[in-house]
């Protein structure tokens, strides 16, 4: 089969096409044929080893020490079951599917096998492949620090980072809660977050919303402290009483199989619509991620896999 192969940290020309052997499941595992994946800021921070000095040793340790230990990256999906292992009841081959897996990399690949029990479930019926693909990742971490924050109808939320894959996913989902939503990101993509159900949008480029007389019950960060610590340095003052400052980099999520399902009825409920930016073919993998790297994206950066009649 065809995979990208990391073949050491650094760059995005690190990220070669390559023939792979073709996977076999275990008795407990499903073979899941990839019609789409996409690149995320976890992935392309993993290849770039762009961490911290300090975390840099324990990262090598983790994920291997000159190149991932796994060399294949990618942890979304959406395609169909195409093998079953003999344990397995809840798929049937043919299944159409999308998940996630934080702990094994693997989807920028024709194959993979995951475990039945996995982060996996049915694909929104209403979805395309390429749209179920850019879901799970902004998707399972926005409801993870939705709920982490105890958001709930009537309060009022700001969400710093607001156009990205975790932003426009969390915009959406707060609103269905019923919580008054403020995003905030730069102007070329201020009419996008409107359209997600924010109430009101502000250009970071333009205005610092902490001057702002607006105060929030919650402030959201999206993107993280690498690139939001200095826009937050004042956020506290834009607090309600009691309020609170939450950030992406608060905690390390494990998404459960029960909340995919959860994303899976938003979407078919036509309450969480995937953002997709740009979608590239598996072979432009390297252009992908150099866009990636780039900062600037809107939601999801969205990776086709194609298969001849062989595969």
């Amino acid at each position: 089969m065809k995979a990208i192969v990391c073949t050491r940290y650094g760059p995005p020309e690190f990220l070669q096409l390559k023939e792979v052997e073709t996977p076999t499941p275990t008795r407990d595992e499903v073979r899941i044929k990839i019609f789409a994946t996409a690149v995320t800021a976890s992935e392309s921070l993993v290849r770039g080893l762009r961490f911290p000095f300090r975390y840099r040793l324990l990262i090598r340790l983790l994920f291997g020490f000159k190149a991932p230990r796994r060399p294949i990256l990618g942890m979304v999906l959406a395609g169909e079951i195409d093998a079953l292992g003999r344990n397995v009841t809840a798929f049937e081959v043919g299944d159409p599917v999308f998940g996630m897996s934080q702990r094994v990399f693997g989807t920028y690949a024709q194959y993979i096998c995951w475990p039945a029990n996995g982060v996996l479930t049915k694909r929104p019926a209403n979805l395309s492949f390429e749209e179920a693909a850019a879901l799970p990742y902004g998707g399972l971490l926005a409801l993870y620090f939705v709920r982490k924050a105890g958001i709930k109808s009537g309060q009022r939320v700001l969400v710093y980072g607001a156009s990205g894959a975790i932003g426009t996913a969390a915009v959406q989902v707060i609103r269905h809660l019923g919580a008054q939503v403020t995003g905030v990101c730069s102007t070329a993509n201020l009419k996008l977050v409107e359209s997600l159900g924010a109430g009101a949008v502000i250009d970071y480029t333009r205005e610092d919303f902490t001057r702002r007389p607006e105060r929030y019950d919650v402030i959201f960060d999206a993107v993280g402290r690498r690139k939001s610590a200095r826009a937050l340095v004042d956020a506290q003052r834009a607090l309600t009483p009691g309020g609170k400052v939450t950030s992406v980099d608060d905690s390390f999520p494990r998404p459960v199989p029960a909340d995919l399902v959860v994303l899976k009825e938003l979407a078919e409920s036509g309450a969480l619509k995937p953002v997709i930016d740009r979608t590239y073919p598996l072979e432009e993998m390297v252009e992908a991620h150099r866009y990636v790297d780039g900062g600037h994206k809107k939601g999801n950066v969205v990776i086709t896999v194609e298969h001849d009649s062989k595969t």
